[in-house]
């Protein structure tokens, strides 16, 4: 763990620690876990009406160019010339042997200016896979916007109805995955449709100079600030993976269940070769989840046991306070990933029976 005075800091520090947040490291970063009514009570306000999460510690890269969509084109897995101006899409960042780098949102402002929002922990091993090719392309210019953008993610059944009070636009006609500017609370920002809790809601991005207004603004509409506890709960009910939990550069996006986030037909794909040769020759292992039927938590790292055999590894798990379940994530062998099958995960020298079941464990009924 890094010294605390090494570590980086969001424009919404002072405001986490004068409100009583528990502050943890978390990718060379000072984040609130929780908050002091805790993470039930938090994921309770995400579920039933709207939270907030400080996000600004996400890397937000910039590339614009004549040549930007070509570059980013050949660097992630993501058909970024086929995004239309304003859209997004979730894709993998892989290395040229296919393992995934990061997992990232990129944004289509306009024909030639890309956003790219990825992981506050792969931030370095990102930019060192695109900067030096960026940097051989005389029609791609790169800009980091992290230090200069903040991103407030505000996630929840009510989340649209609230901002919709604050932003003239209106909010609401951001459809997701689509990303226009607009001034919430005043604050002239980027409206981004998408988070990582299961629900609706929205990532704003105002310059991080007023990011502590805009907060304050939300919270005196009724949003709860939530932390990173939360946000993992939240993320785990709804299926989603966490870079450096559930995959890491040593998993493919095959394995790892992302395949239908993975495009592979852009000629000169830096990974493309790679990963054809992986999906027609399929994998031995797959990310699975599962609902423990004995009592017992599964956590990161816990073996997964089929006849007295290790058969796999826990990447996530938790109990779930929205489902009152116990319900994890994991690599196994394929073929007992199918639904309904049973194995036993080790927890603590305890062998306790677990079910397959589909992912995600959670969705909200749409109206």
């Amino acid at each position: 763990m890094r010294d605390e005075q090494s570590l980086k800091k969001t424009p919404l520090h002072l405001i986490h620690v004068a409100s009583g947040a528990r502050m943890v490291e978390f990718g060379g970063w000072d984040m609130p876990v929780q908050y002091p009514d805790g993470i039930l009570s938090e994921v309770r306000s995400v579920r039933n009406n709207a939270g907030m999460f400080d996000v600004s510690h996400m890397a937000r890269f910039q590339f614009v160019g004549p040549e930007a969509v070509a570059f980013l084109d050949r660097m992630l897995a993501a058909d970024v010339a086929g995004l239309r101006q304003g859209r997004a899409r979730y894709h993998v960042i892989c290395n040229e042997q296919g393992g995934i780098i990061d997992d990232a949102i990129v944004y289509r402002v306009t024909e030639d200016q890309c956003l790219l929002v990825a992981n506050a922990g792969n931030a370095d091993a990102v930019k060192e896979f695109l900067i030096p090719a960026a940097q051989e392309n005389g029609g791609v210019f790169f800009a980091d916007l992290s230090d200069d953008v903040a991103m407030i993610a505000v996630q929840g059944p009510n989340a649209v109805e609230i901002v919709d009070r604050l932003c003239p636009l209106p909010a609401s006609s951001v459809r997701p995955f689509r990303l226009r500017r607009g001034e919430v609370a005043g604050i002239p920002s980027r409206i981004a449709r998408t988070g990582y809790t299961g629900e609706d809601g929205f990532e704003i991005m105002p310059p991080a100079d007023r990011a502590t207004d805009l907060w304050r603004a939300l919270e005196a509409e009724g949003v709860v600030p939530a932390g990173l506890g939360a946000r993992d709960v939240l993320r785990l009910e709804a299926g989603l993976m966490l870079h450096g939990n559930d995959m890491m550069v040593e998993n493919n996006p095959y394995e790892a269940g992302l395949e239908r986030f993975t495009y592979i037909e852009t000629p000169g794909y830096i990974a493309g070769e790679a990963l054809k040769a992986i999906r027609d020759a399929g994998t031995p292992r797959v990310i699975t989840g599962f609902r423990m039927v004995g009592r017992g938590i599964p956590r990161h790292g816990l073996p997964v046991i089929n006849d007295g055999k290790e058969v796999g590894i826990v990447t996530s798990g938790t109990h779930s306070p929205t489902l009152d379940d116990n319900i994890g994530m994991g690599y196994v062998d394929r073929d007992l990933s199918n639904e309904g099958t049973r194995f036993e995960i080790d927890v603590r020298g305890r062998l306790v029976e677990a079910e397959v079941v589909p992912l995600p464990f959670y969705s909200r009924k749409r109206s």
